[in-house]
This record gives C-alpha cells, sequence and structure tokens, in this order.
C-alpha cells in the first residue's frame, strides 16, 4: 500500500495486543512474522505449514518460493525471529489440535477449505488491530513491511546495501523509498557539519 507507514516499537507491542476472536493466534502470527521477516502480505498468505514446520519442528528459516515472490525472479528466505517462531508455534499447534494436514495453507480462511485468507481480509484484521490500539496515520498490510524494512536498516547501523538484501530488492532505489527519513535526524546532521 503507496503512502503507508512503519509502526514504532511500541506500536508493534500495542497492535499484538489488540487481536482477538477464534483466530486470535493466527492473526497475531501473521503479524509478526510480517513485522519481523519483511515478507509481502501475498508472499505470508502464500506460506503452507509445511514451510514453516518439519518432523514436527520448527524451522530455523522461513523461505517464500520463487513462484509466489513479486517479480518471480528469486525465492527468498528469511531467519525465523524468536518472537515470530513462539507465535507461529502456537498458531501451528492450534492448527494440529484441528487436525489440519502440513500441505494446507498456513495462514488460513475462516472458511474452513485449503485456501488462504484473502489480502483484504488481512488488511481488515490489521485496521482492527490499528485502530483498538489507537493508531493513527496511513496504515496497512504493507505497514508491516515498512517497519521491517526501517528496523532492519537502524539495525545494521544505516547500512542500505544491507538492507536491500535483506528486503531481497534488486534496485537500490526500492529500498530507499521504503525507509522512513526522520526529519531531525536530516537537521542534526546538516547542524554536525
Amino acid at each position: 500500500m503507496k503512502g503507508c507507514r512503519p509502526l514504532g516499537i511500541e506500536e508493534i507491542g500495542e497492535v499484538v495486543k489488540n487481536f482477538g476472536g477464534k483466530y486470535v493466534k493466527r492473526d497475531r502470527a501473521l503479524f509478526l512474522l510480517g513485522v519481523k521477516s519483511g515478507f509481502r502480505i501475498s508472499e505470508l498468505l502464500s506460506l503452507r505449514i509445511a514451510d514453516v514446520i518439519s518432523s514436527g519442528k520448527m524451522l530455523d528459516r522461513v523461505t517464500v518460493a520463487r513462484k509466489n515472490m513479486k517479480k518471480q525472479v528469486e525465492g527468498r528466505t528469511v531467519l525465523l525471529h524468536p518472537d515470530a517462531r513462539a507465535s507461529l508455534r502456537e498458531w501451528v499447534g492450534q492448527l494440529d489440535s484441528w487436525g489440519v494436514p502440513d500441505d494446507h495453507f498456513l495462514f488460513l480462511s475462516r472458511k474452513g477449505e485449503n485456501r488462504p485468507m484473502s489480502r483484504v481480509h488481512a488488511w481488515r484484521i490489521l485496521h482492527g488491530a490499528f485502530e483498538a490500539g489507537g493508531l493513527k496515520g496511513k496504515l496497512g498490510t504493507h505497514s508491516m513491511r515498512k517497519t521491517f524494512a526501517n528496523r532492519i536498516y537502524e539495525a545494521l547501523n544505516f547500512d542500505l546495501v544491507r538492507t536491500q538484501k535483506a528486503l531481497g530488492h534488486r534496485n537500490i532505489n526500492s529500498t530507499v523509498s521504503y525507509l522512513s527519513f526522520r526529519e531531525e535526524d536530516i537537521d542534526s546532521a546538516i547542524l554536525a557539519i
């Protein structure tokens, strides 16, 4: 979603608290995997249970196949963050208790068939959590990816090239468009020279 803003650390915590209902574990897992991996919503929804668990064990890394990536040039593998891992473990445990086979979609539709929830439904879920948390501004499913981009950029000491690699971008201009440059940081840099 063009123009979506990233979330701050406190906002992430607020969103996590505001999921509810029968599918709370699914919704929380979707959100945490999104903000901790940087996958696009369509990439997240393409995942199957077997993409995160094998022989009853949670995998260390999550791979989205090339056919499910934006330009279908190559797949992307991301280390599974502990927060996302814990949330996925809860959700997969619930799926297991329902008898859902590992070849089914990870983020199942409520309709009970082997198909993922729609992007629109994912937006509604996140929008509800954003509103319940009192978050303002332009927020949507792409806010998860933008949050990841900004957090990884800071964690990599503002290294644009490694951030580009983490996001799986082929063009560095795409990476730059994801990052939120704070006006006060630019002002401070100008005053420092």
